[in-house]
Protein backbone atom coordinates (compact mmCIF):
# COMPACT_ATOMS: atom_id res chain seq x y z
CA UNK A 1 0.00 0.00 0.00
CA UNK A 2 1.76 3.27 -0.73
CA UNK A 3 -0.07 6.45 0.52
CA UNK A 4 0.91 9.43 -1.20
CA UNK A 5 -0.80 13.24 -2.24
CA UNK A 6 -3.73 13.26 -5.22
CA UNK A 7 -2.88 15.21 -8.56
CA UNK A 8 -5.09 17.19 -9.97
CA UNK A 9 -6.11 14.26 -12.88
CA UNK A 10 -7.00 12.27 -10.14
CA UNK A 11 -8.45 14.23 -8.08
CA UNK A 12 -11.18 14.55 -11.20
CA UNK A 13 -10.96 10.85 -11.43
CA UNK A 14 -11.90 10.83 -7.93
CA UNK A 15 -14.85 13.08 -8.03
CA UNK A 16 -16.27 10.43 -10.47
CA UNK A 17 -16.16 7.85 -8.09
CA UNK A 18 -18.28 10.44 -5.60
CA UNK A 19 -20.82 10.98 -8.58
CA UNK A 20 -21.13 6.85 -8.83
CA UNK A 21 -21.40 7.15 -5.05
CA UNK A 22 -24.42 9.19 -5.67
CA UNK A 23 -22.68 12.49 -4.16
CA UNK A 24 -23.36 14.44 -7.13
CA UNK A 25 -20.27 16.85 -7.69
CA UNK A 26 -20.32 20.06 -9.66
CA UNK A 27 -19.25 19.83 -13.62
CA UNK A 28 -16.07 22.32 -12.55
CA UNK A 29 -15.52 21.31 -9.20
CA UNK A 30 -11.50 19.70 -9.25
CA UNK A 31 -9.72 23.10 -10.47
CA UNK A 32 -11.13 24.89 -7.42
CA UNK A 33 -10.85 21.93 -5.05
CA UNK A 34 -7.10 22.12 -5.91
CA UNK A 35 -6.84 25.43 -5.52
CA UNK A 36 -7.96 25.79 -1.89
CA UNK A 37 -4.93 23.22 -1.33
CA UNK A 38 -2.90 21.36 -4.06
CA UNK A 39 -1.11 19.31 -0.47
CA UNK A 40 -4.40 18.63 0.98
CA UNK A 41 -5.47 15.71 -1.35
CA UNK A 42 -4.27 12.07 -0.80
CA UNK A 43 -4.44 8.83 -2.94
CA UNK A 44 -4.03 5.55 -0.89
CA UNK A 45 -2.39 2.98 -4.06
CA UNK A 46 -3.10 -0.95 -3.21
CA UNK A 47 -2.52 -3.57 -6.48
CA UNK A 48 -0.95 -1.10 -8.46
CA UNK A 49 -4.45 0.93 -7.94
CA UNK A 50 -6.28 3.85 -6.73
CA UNK A 51 -8.10 2.44 -3.99
CA UNK A 52 -9.24 5.10 -1.43
CA UNK A 53 -8.79 8.65 -1.50
CA UNK A 54 -9.83 11.96 0.59
CA UNK A 55 -8.94 15.38 1.40
CA UNK A 56 -8.05 17.65 4.30
CA UNK A 57 -7.29 21.33 3.19
CA UNK A 58 -5.91 23.57 5.09
CA UNK A 59 -7.71 27.02 4.67
CA UNK A 60 -5.88 28.69 7.14
CA UNK A 61 -3.40 28.76 9.98
CA UNK A 62 -5.81 27.34 12.56
CA UNK A 63 -8.58 26.19 10.32
CA UNK A 64 -8.73 22.67 8.05
CA UNK A 65 -11.86 20.33 6.14
CA UNK A 66 -11.85 16.47 5.59
CA UNK A 67 -13.96 15.63 3.01
CA UNK A 68 -13.96 13.38 -0.14
CA UNK A 69 -13.19 10.27 1.88
CA UNK A 70 -14.09 7.15 -0.27
CA UNK A 71 -12.68 3.59 -0.82
CA UNK A 72 -13.45 2.05 -3.79
CA UNK A 73 -16.01 -1.07 -2.80
CA UNK A 74 -13.56 -4.17 -3.91
CA UNK A 75 -10.88 -2.53 -1.02
CA UNK A 76 -13.17 -1.59 1.68
CA UNK A 77 -12.68 -3.91 4.98
CA UNK A 78 -9.00 -3.97 4.58
CA UNK A 79 -7.68 -0.67 6.59
CA UNK A 80 -7.15 0.88 3.44
CA UNK A 81 -9.36 3.54 4.03
CA UNK A 82 -8.74 3.84 7.70
CA UNK A 83 -4.60 4.44 7.20
CA UNK A 84 -5.20 6.87 4.79
CA UNK A 85 -7.67 8.66 6.89
CA UNK A 86 -4.36 8.53 9.94
CA UNK A 87 -1.87 9.42 7.00
CA UNK A 88 -4.13 12.89 5.80
CA UNK A 89 -4.84 14.09 9.33
CA UNK A 90 -1.08 14.77 9.95
CA UNK A 91 -1.72 17.17 7.10
CA UNK A 92 -3.79 19.32 9.40
CA UNK A 93 -1.01 19.59 11.96
CA UNK A 94 -2.70 21.87 14.91
CA UNK A 95 -5.40 23.14 12.95
CA UNK A 96 -8.70 22.50 14.35
CA UNK A 97 -10.20 20.37 11.47
CA UNK A 98 -14.30 20.42 10.10
CA UNK A 99 -16.15 17.74 8.87
CA UNK A 100 -19.95 16.88 6.99
CA UNK A 101 -20.46 13.28 7.69
CA UNK A 102 -23.28 11.66 7.73
CA UNK A 103 -24.79 10.90 10.64
CA UNK A 104 -24.56 6.97 11.37
CA UNK A 105 -20.66 6.93 11.35
CA UNK A 106 -20.03 9.78 14.32
CA UNK A 107 -18.84 7.28 16.25
CA UNK A 108 -16.24 6.45 14.20
CA UNK A 109 -15.64 10.33 14.12
CA UNK A 110 -15.97 10.32 17.75
CA UNK A 111 -12.73 7.70 17.98
CA UNK A 112 -11.13 10.29 15.82
CA UNK A 113 -11.41 13.24 18.19
CA UNK A 114 -14.38 14.51 16.20
CA UNK A 115 -17.44 16.58 18.46
CA UNK A 116 -20.85 17.08 17.05
CA UNK A 117 -21.15 20.95 16.55
CA UNK A 118 -24.74 21.35 14.50
CA UNK A 119 -26.01 19.62 11.78
CA UNK A 120 -27.16 20.84 7.52
CA UNK A 121 -29.78 19.41 5.80
CA UNK A 122 -29.74 19.16 1.94
CA UNK A 123 -33.14 20.58 0.31
CA UNK A 124 -33.55 19.62 -3.11
CA UNK A 125 -36.24 21.05 -5.87
CA UNK A 126 -37.43 23.47 -7.73
CA UNK A 127 -38.02 27.17 -7.00
CA UNK A 128 -40.53 29.78 -8.52
CA UNK A 129 -38.38 32.46 -10.71
CA UNK A 130 -39.18 35.83 -9.25
CA UNK A 131 -36.82 38.41 -11.44
CA UNK A 132 -34.68 40.95 -8.84
CA UNK A 133 -33.83 44.15 -10.80
CA UNK A 134 -31.04 44.50 -8.70
CA UNK A 135 -29.55 40.71 -8.64
CA UNK A 136 -26.25 40.79 -10.63
CA UNK A 137 -23.01 38.51 -11.46
CA UNK A 138 -20.18 39.76 -9.16
CA UNK A 139 -16.56 40.90 -10.45
CA UNK A 140 -13.45 40.50 -9.53
CA UNK A 141 -14.11 43.86 -7.69
CA UNK A 142 -16.27 42.08 -5.46
CA UNK A 143 -14.24 39.50 -4.41
CA UNK A 144 -12.21 40.64 -1.04
CA UNK A 145 -15.40 41.76 0.32
CA UNK A 146 -17.42 38.50 -0.65
CA UNK A 147 -14.42 36.39 1.01
CA UNK A 148 -13.96 38.43 4.09
CA UNK A 149 -17.61 38.36 4.45
CA UNK A 150 -17.93 34.49 4.15
CA UNK A 151 -15.10 34.66 6.90
CA UNK A 152 -17.23 36.60 9.10
CA UNK A 153 -20.32 34.19 8.78
CA UNK A 154 -18.31 30.56 8.78
CA UNK A 155 -15.99 31.73 11.79
CA UNK A 156 -12.88 30.85 9.74
CA UNK A 157 -10.87 32.04 5.93
CA UNK A 158 -11.50 29.89 3.06
CA UNK A 159 -8.82 33.22 0.78
CA UNK A 160 -7.98 30.50 -1.63
CA UNK A 161 -10.56 28.10 -1.62
CA UNK A 162 -13.22 31.27 -2.87
CA UNK A 163 -10.69 33.15 -4.66
CA UNK A 164 -11.66 30.55 -7.70
CA UNK A 165 -14.69 29.62 -6.64
CA UNK A 166 -16.40 32.91 -6.71
CA UNK A 167 -15.09 33.34 -10.42
CA UNK A 168 -17.49 32.55 -13.27
CA UNK A 169 -16.97 28.92 -15.11
CA UNK A 170 -18.95 27.76 -18.08
CA UNK A 171 -20.85 25.72 -15.43
CA UNK A 172 -20.39 27.99 -11.91
CA UNK A 173 -21.70 31.93 -11.25
CA UNK A 174 -21.68 33.90 -8.00
CA UNK A 175 -24.43 36.37 -8.35
CA UNK A 176 -24.68 39.59 -5.98
CA UNK A 177 -27.81 41.29 -4.52
CA UNK A 178 -27.16 44.91 -4.98
CA UNK A 179 -27.83 47.87 -2.47
CA UNK A 180 -27.11 51.76 -2.77
CA UNK A 181 -24.26 51.23 0.30
CA UNK A 182 -23.00 47.64 0.11
CA UNK A 183 -24.09 44.62 -0.99
CA UNK A 184 -26.90 42.89 0.96
CA UNK A 185 -25.90 39.13 0.00
CA UNK A 186 -24.64 37.14 -2.47
CA UNK A 187 -24.93 33.07 -4.02
CA UNK A 188 -22.90 30.92 -6.00
CA UNK A 189 -24.65 28.92 -8.07
CA UNK A 190 -23.17 25.49 -9.42
CA UNK A 191 -24.54 22.74 -12.28
CA UNK A 192 -24.00 19.62 -11.55
CA UNK A 193 -24.46 15.77 -12.73
CA UNK A 194 -28.02 16.65 -11.52
CA UNK A 195 -29.58 19.90 -10.52
CA UNK A 196 -27.70 22.90 -9.40
CA UNK A 197 -25.98 23.62 -6.24
CA UNK A 198 -26.35 26.42 -4.11
CA UNK A 199 -23.60 27.50 -1.83
CA UNK A 200 -22.30 29.44 -0.45
CA UNK A 201 -25.45 31.64 0.39
CA UNK A 202 -25.04 34.85 2.72
CA UNK A 203 -27.22 37.33 3.20
CA UNK A 204 -28.65 39.79 5.76
CA UNK A 205 -31.83 38.49 6.55
CA UNK A 206 -34.34 35.95 5.21
CA UNK A 207 -35.52 38.42 3.12
CA UNK A 208 -32.40 38.68 1.03
CA UNK A 209 -31.41 34.88 1.22
CA UNK A 210 -35.03 34.15 -0.64
CA UNK A 211 -34.34 37.18 -2.80
CA UNK A 212 -31.39 35.11 -4.32
CA UNK A 213 -32.68 32.01 -4.26
CA UNK A 214 -35.48 32.76 -6.00
CA UNK A 215 -33.08 34.79 -8.24
CA UNK A 216 -31.35 31.97 -9.17
CA UNK A 217 -34.01 30.30 -10.23
CA UNK A 218 -34.67 32.93 -13.06
CA UNK A 219 -30.84 32.07 -14.37
CA UNK A 220 -31.48 28.67 -14.56
CA UNK A 221 -35.39 27.93 -15.25
CA UNK A 222 -37.19 24.32 -14.60
CA UNK A 223 -33.96 23.05 -13.17
CA UNK A 224 -33.75 21.45 -9.68
CA UNK A 225 -32.12 23.43 -6.91
CA UNK A 226 -29.93 21.82 -3.85
CA UNK A 227 -28.98 23.91 -0.94
CA UNK A 228 -27.05 22.73 2.38
CA UNK A 229 -28.76 24.69 5.26
CA UNK A 230 -27.16 24.89 8.79
CA UNK A 231 -29.35 23.82 11.58
CA UNK A 232 -28.91 27.22 13.07
CA UNK A 233 -30.61 28.68 9.94
CA UNK A 234 -34.33 27.91 10.97
CA UNK A 235 -36.42 29.90 9.20
CA UNK A 236 -34.81 29.31 5.39
CA UNK A 237 -35.16 25.65 6.32
CA UNK A 238 -38.65 26.56 6.84
CA UNK A 239 -38.86 28.34 3.72
CA UNK A 240 -37.48 25.81 1.89
CA UNK A 241 -40.07 23.08 2.99
CA UNK A 242 -43.29 25.74 2.42
CA UNK A 243 -41.90 26.14 -1.53
CA UNK A 244 -41.94 22.41 -1.55
CA UNK A 245 -38.13 21.33 -1.26
CA UNK A 246 -37.71 17.64 0.12
CA UNK A 247 -34.97 17.38 2.13
CA UNK A 248 -33.10 14.56 0.67
CA UNK A 249 -30.54 13.82 3.62
CA UNK A 250 -28.93 15.71 6.94
CA UNK A 251 -24.84 15.26 7.73
CA UNK A 252 -23.38 16.13 11.05
CA UNK A 253 -20.98 19.17 11.43
CA UNK A 254 -18.13 17.66 13.58
CA UNK A 255 -14.74 19.57 14.65
CA UNK A 256 -11.66 18.80 16.32
CA UNK A 257 -10.62 21.00 17.89
CA UNK A 258 -12.33 24.42 18.86
CA UNK A 259 -15.28 24.61 17.42
CA UNK A 260 -15.54 28.48 14.85
CA UNK A 261 -18.30 30.71 16.01
CA UNK A 262 -20.19 31.91 12.94
CA UNK A 263 -21.46 35.27 12.50
CA UNK A 264 -24.99 36.83 11.72
CA UNK A 265 -27.12 36.75 9.36
CA UNK A 266 -28.13 33.94 6.67
CA UNK A 267 -25.78 31.86 5.63
CA UNK A 268 -25.17 28.04 4.19
CA UNK A 269 -22.63 25.57 3.24
CA UNK A 270 -20.47 26.31 -0.01
CA UNK A 271 -20.11 22.54 -0.21
CA UNK A 272 -20.08 19.38 1.92
CA UNK A 273 -16.70 18.33 0.76
CA UNK A 274 -14.36 21.84 1.54
CA UNK A 275 -16.94 23.69 4.64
Amino acid sequence: MILRTMTLPELAEVLEWAASEGWNPGLDDAEAFFAADPGGFFVAEADGRLAAAISVVNHSDSFAFLGLYICRPEFRGKGIGFALWTHALEHAGPRTVGLDGVPDQQANYRRSGFALASETSRFEGPLPPVPNATLRPATDADLPALIARNSRANGYAMERFLSCWFRPTDNRRTVVLDAPDVPTGFATWRRCRHGIKIGPLLADGLEDATALLHGIAVEVPGEALIVDVPREMEALAAHCRAQGMNCAFSTARMYRGPAPVTGSGVHTVATLELG
